[in-house]
């Protein structure tokens, strides 16, 4: 108990130098919790993507569309249970910088396909009944306050014109990694009015989502959808909903790789912050420490006093950046909503501040407890007044 309190008068004997220690470690956590956290939000998708769930899409690339004609015969291969089908619409909302992402899907496959999207009754069977019905995410709905019964107007990128669409449901995710900024709108709706406009870009479809019957299956059931379609004029590339998810992610692989850099890089700006503390603290108590061994006290009572010190200092700090990283990260993922749908903090992210913290905390201290603990007394108490 003694030496704990002991541990606590060093922390503070200088106010000033042991807040602004604190307050580093805390920015440097906080960015460490925040870039962790962007890091794990790139690849949310491909987290919450299910085994049980492929995609088709064109195997030259996924802007080239697909023959309405294929859902059937997808839908004839063994092991596939259910097939949906859309298009990646691309639409804007007033002003292009209010961009989401929009999609032309069949609606009553895709919410048999998608149970992680709930929908209330009520608002999924208006969803269904109603043409020009579309179906909103929370946070869009909420970002711009549409609410139900509202008409929207999206100006077409892809599909050209302002469409118009009358919002029937929101939708949530039942977890928190599921991305609740998707606007989906009836795919017929959207062919029938391409065939008045561009009729050759009718009945054509962006990509296919496919249910199989047993997950273990996929790769069978992916080599027999990619036969059916060999030597056609569209041939296509069938993959699990991961691996396509994977695949935008890789894209922009090299962004992960620096981000994740960086914040190893905050790990070793705490380090140098904590042991340029620990260093100066030692080195002013030389002479404190000799004192202590002329008293009785072993060098392990020393070095428990310098690593303590320490470790409290960057706890502090620890927990200070853990605290806002709450706010910070609710703010960061508000503003950065369309780019990064998912952004929350895992406990996981949590543990990794405290760990990275607590091995700080210890490695800042150990070069200056050998000096004091290996100190000779009378050279220590040279440097007294």
């Amino acid at each position: 108990m003694y030496t704990l309190k002991l541990i606590f008068k060093n922390a503070f004997r200088h106010k000033l130098r042991t807040c602004l220690t604190i307050l580093s470690v805390a920015v440097a956590i906080l960015s460490f919790g925040l870039l962790r956290t962007v890091v794990r939000a790139w690849y949310v998708g491909v987290e919450a993507s299910s085994a049980s769930r492929l995609v088709t899409r064109n195997s030259i690339s996924l802007v080239f569309p697909l023959p309405l004609s294929y859902r059937e015969k997808i839908r004839q291969v063994t092991g596939v249970k259910q097939v949906s089908h859309g298009n990646w619409f691309g639409g804007i909302y007033i002003d292009e910088k209010n961009f989401f992402p929009s999609f032309a899907m069949e609606p009553k496959t895709l919410l048999e396909l998608y149970p992680e999207y709930v929908l209330p009754p009520d608002q999924k069977a208006a969803f269904l009944r109603d043409r020009k019905a579309c179906v909103a995410g929370l946070k869009t709905a909420r970002k711009y306050g549409w609410k139900i019964g509202d008409t929207i107007t999206l100006k077409g990128t892809i599909f050209p014109g302002n469409w118009e669409f009358v919002l029937r449901g929101i939708y949530k995710g039942s977890n928190k990694n599921i991305d609740e900024t998707q606007f989906f709108f009836h795919w017929d709706y959207m062919n029938e009015t391409m065939k008045k406009i561009i009729p050759r870009r009718a009945d054509q479809v962006g990509f296919y989502m496919i249910e199989l019957k047993d997950p273990d299956t996929a790769a069978e059931v992916s080599l027999a959808i990619d036969g059916t379609f060999k030597n056609s004029l569209a041939e296509t590339l069938t993959e699990t909903e991961k691996a396509f998810q994977m695949s935008f992610v890789s894209m922009t692989e090299a962004i992960v790789v620096a981000i994740q850099l960086v914040s190893f890089v905050v790990i070793i700006i705490i380090f140098a912050v904590s042991a340029n503390t620990m260093a100066m603290t030692a080195r002013e108590r030389l002479g404190e420490y000799a004192v202590f061994k002329t008293l009785g006290f072993s060098g392990w009572h020393i070095g428990a006093m310098i690593f303590g010190e320490s470790i409290f200092i960057t706890m502090l700090g620890c927990a200070a950046g853990i605290i806002f990283t709450f706010p910070a990260a609710k703010a960061f993922g508000s503003a950065m909503s369309t780019f990064i749908p998912v952004f929350n903090i895992e406990t996981k992210t949590i543990y990794m501040d405290i760990a990275a913290a607590l091995i700080v905390g210890i490695a800042a201290a150990v070069f200056p407890a050998y000096r004091a603990i290996n100190i000779r007394i009378a050279d220590g108490l040279r440097r007294i007044g």
